[in-house]
């Protein structure tokens, strides 16, 4: 007769289970129809679960459509680019402002554009009343989509960037009200209620994309910030 599973055996396994259902959440792989977390709403997101509830966005052009909208974020649906030797996109959106600011977007992944609204919406904006009296109008990028392996880092050279499926977006500069312009590559180092800005906006961001890299990470990010929401989880 077969002995039967020990006790330590059956929390393994439980273990085992409930570790690949929480990989499963964490990549978007559960339906939202089947999922019992409630569904984003940008206006007020659920801290502890708020990363799950973006990666729902992932595939979900349905959800996507009824989460990304004004005034929190003016988006419409892109066409899908199929994936190719790792280069591509599906479920993304053009975006033309975001938390109230100018944003002009060719195409980002859903998840990306919701993490960009929640993260200009709840935390650099209010940043910028608090130290400039002013909010920011208008944002610049250095891309989102490049069919390319990561740069800066020889260990993952041979890696897909998330840019390659338009999950990244480099944000390189933010414009006030009075039109004053706040660079990173300018004023990241200079003390400075910008540099304030800029190091608060950073620090922020972690909490909505799972890389956030800046400055400080390594040269090739001197002059913007690096989102994404990948696989990796990083914050420098």
């Amino acid at each position: 007769m077969r002995n039967r599973p020990t006790l330590l055996g059956r929390l393994i396994l439980l273990l085992i289970v409930l570790a690949g259902l929480g990989f499963a959440f964490r990549q978007g792989l559960i339906p939202a129809r089947y999922s019992p977390l409630p569904a984003l709403d940008l206006a007020n997101p659920l801290p502890i679960i708020v990363d799950w509830q973006l990666a729902e966005l992932k595939y979900d052009r349905e959800l996507c459509s009824r989460v990304l909208v004004p005034p929190h974020i003016e988006a419409v649906q892109a066409r899908d680019k199929p994936l190719r030797n790792g280069c591509g996109w599906i479920n993304n959106v053009r975006v033309s402002s975001v938390g109230g600011a100018r944003l002009h977007v060719d195409t980002v992944s859903c998840q990306t554009a919701a993490a960009l609204a929640l993260w200009m919406i709840h935390e650099v904006q209010p940043l910028a009343m608090s130290l400039f009296g002013q909010r920011v109008t208008s944002l610049e990028h250095m891309g989102t989509y490049s069919c390319r392996n990561i740069v800066g880092n020889p260990f993952w050279k041979d890696r897909r960037s998330e840019h390659a499926t338009a999950n990244a977006i480099d944000i390189s500069a933010f414009t006030l009200e009075n039109g004053q312009k706040i660079s990173v590559l300018r004023h990241w180092s200079r003390p400075s209620p910008e540099s304030e800005f800029l190091k608060a906006a950073h620090r922020a961001a972690c909490r909505y994309f799972r890389v956030a890299l800046g400055p400080e990470f390594n040269r090739a990010h001197r002059d913007h910030f690096h989102f994404d929401r990948g696989i990796l989880s990083t914050c420098r």
